[in-house]
């Protein structure tokens, strides 16, 4: 698992759907602003191809290409998801791990799919006008009263402007976030799947409507939650055939791994509480040797990953974390091995072949770093935009000498 700060791509851009820009600018702490200025982008393989095997017949079903839909994995712990123009949907790590089932994470899913499918986020521009417009009448009325010979009443209306464009805006957020609800509905149903945990989801969080903006989870600012929007949700999928269809076994096993991942990633102290040494299932040992590998045990770590490759060899995720351990803190020459078994069971992933190459350039051997370009090369077929291969191709050119290709592969970097 890899993570960037600040520009994370170079096709990352548009606007984000449903966000009321005025309400959030009166509401958001600027505090809690500077907090989430620049949230990192996480990659990993083995939790984008679940989000995938989860959205995937959600964006067919909606006339989406899959292909063209890039599910943007934010670490940020705070409950927010949202699509932006170019067909990128993002959510954040907080929100996966809030989500309870597959179902109630493919209720989100489908739900952002709704504002993708409607064209929304192109459509934000309209949002902000529909705000302007009673901002920009109360400005002028509390303007005309103060002309008038009421300066105090003409200040109130002029300082409540903004509020009031508030209002319009969230009016029309919220009849976006029920149209998305609609749509979200039907794709769940077209794809044999129960629309219950979207409603599951907001009904965990419907104590959210009776706090103030500032108090309020990210995606309830942006996604206007109230009681009478759920019941109406409710009293549609509720109708639909497949209300009653269940997670699979192996969908709510895949859902387990990806939490227990994230968790061990991003808060290994409370994974270790979490998920307890008593525990030797496979997410909770997955877990404890993430959480181990942060902490700087890397010992510890491995051991507990070596117990599991030896419980599930063809796995190639955790063959790519060995060798991830060892390389990061500087067993270079033993990291190539474990890299190289992943790429041989998941010779497609893009990412894990940018592991290897980057051992590979590390080694400071002629031929194993010319090997290492090719890898690099061969990851850019599935990922030609990837800033991180373009840096690596860079070191491994300037190591060879090469001046014009590592300034090339510089300038494609950004």
């Amino acid at each position: 698992m890899t993570s960037r700060s600040g520009r994370a791509s170079k096709k990352l851009s548009g606007a984000v759907c449903a966000l009321a820009v005025l309400a959030s600018t009166l509401s958001t702490p600027p505090s809690a602003r500077a907090q989430n200025d620049a949230p990192s982008l996480i990659r990993d393989t083995e939790i984008e191809e679940i989000l995938h095997r989860d959205s995937d017949p959600i964006f067919a079903a909606a006339g989406l290409d899959p292909k063209n839909v890039r599910i943007l994995i934010v670490g940020d712990k705070s409950l927010n998801a949202f699509a932006t123009q170019g067909l990128q949907m993002g959510l954040n790590t907080g929100l996966i791990l809030q989500t309870e089932n597959p179902n109630q994470l493919r209720g989100v899913i489908a739900h952002e799919t709704g504002h993708l499918a409607g064209g929304h986020p192109i459509r934000s521009d309209e949002m902000m006008r529909a705000g302007l417009k009673p901002m920009i009448l109360t400005m002028g009325l509390g303007v005309l009263a103060a002309l008038a010979g009421a300066p105090d009443a003409g200040a109130m209306l002029i300082g409540n402007a903004q509020y009031a464009g508030a209002l319009g805006a969230l009016g029309y957020s919220r009849e976006q976030e029920s149209r998305a609800d609609q749509a979200g509905a039907g794709f769940l149903e077209a794809t044999g799947q129960s629309g219950r945990g979207l409603v599951e989801f907001f009904d965990n969080f419907r104590y959210q409507e009776v706090f103030d903006q500032a108090r309020r989870f990210a995606y309830f600012r942006s996604h206007p939650l109230s009681s009478e929007r759920i019941e109406v949700l409710r009293s549609r999928v509720e109708r639909q055939t497949h209300y009653h269809a269940v997670d699979t076994p192996e969908d709510l096993a895949r859902h387990e791994v990806m939490k227990a991942k994230l968790e061990g990633f991003l808060n290994p102290q409370i994974a270790l509480m979490k998920y307890k040494e008593t525990d030797t299932g496979f997410p909770a040992r997955y877990a404890r040797s993430i959480a181990y590998y942060q902490m700087k045990e890397p010992d510890r770590a491995l051991k507990l990953l070596d117990s599991l490759i030896a419980d599930h060899p063809e796995n190639p995720y955790l063959w790519e974390l060995k060798g991830q351990i060892l390389f990061e803190f500087n067993r270079v020459e033993q990291a190539e091995e474990p890299q190289r078994r992943s790429v041989a069971l998941k010779p497609d992933a893009a990412l894990l072949r940018i592991n290897l190459g980057q051992t590979l350039i590390n080694l400071n051997d002629p031929k194993k770093v010319e090997e290492g370009v090719q890898e690099l090369k061969r990851s850019l077929l599935n990922e030609p935009d990837n800033p991180v291969t373009w840096r690596l191709l860079a070191q491994a050119y300037d190591k060879q000498k090469k001046d014009g290709e590592a300034r090339l592969a510089t300038a494609e970097q950004y």
